[in-house]
């Protein structure tokens, strides 16, 4: 069951195909500090063309891309000027990767709050499928004017 889906997001999110890397949110905690997303790892991903031929294999940073963007989601869905704002990365801290993401993987993406700003967050993300850590990565992004 989700709680907001793909074209939800997409009001929220300035991503697109290909860079769209979220498909669903399934739940946000109730003091907002904690949002869990899905990320369907289709065989038609656009990056698995040259990562790896013959070995298909989910490129690490655009696992650490898609828990940015279940973060973004969690604090764009309650700022009223949301169009004029963009969330962007300021550092990725302590990234690990467990194993490989490959084509048929539902990615189950975790981000909990461990630190609020006016214009900075830091976020702990974890990547999951089948409920084993695939990756995770402590994520600081800044709220910046979106530009004309």
């Amino acid at each position: 069951m989700s709680i907001m889906g793909i074209t939800e997001i997409m009001k929220l999110l300035p991503h697109r195909y290909p860079m769209l890397l979220i498909d669903r949110i399934l739940e946000i905690a109730d003091d907002k500090k904690k949002i869990v997303g899905l990320k369907n790892v289709s065989a038609n991903e656009q990056f698995f063309q040259g990562h790896f031929p013959g070995a298909p294999v989910m490129p690490g940073v655009l696992i650490v891309e898609a828990m940015a963007q279940c973060a973004a989601v969690l604090f764009l869905r309650d700022i009223e000027d949301r169009d004029e704002k963009l969330f962007l990365f300021g550092g990725v801290d302590k990234a690990r990767f467990r194993r490989p993401v490959v084509p048929g993987d539902q990615l189950i993406l975790e981000c909990e709050v461990l630190q609020q700003r006016a214009s900075t967050v830091k976020v702990r993300g974890t990547a999951k499928v089948n409920d084993a850590v695939v990756a995770e990565a402590e994520l600081l992004s800044v709220m910046t004017k979106r530009p004309n």
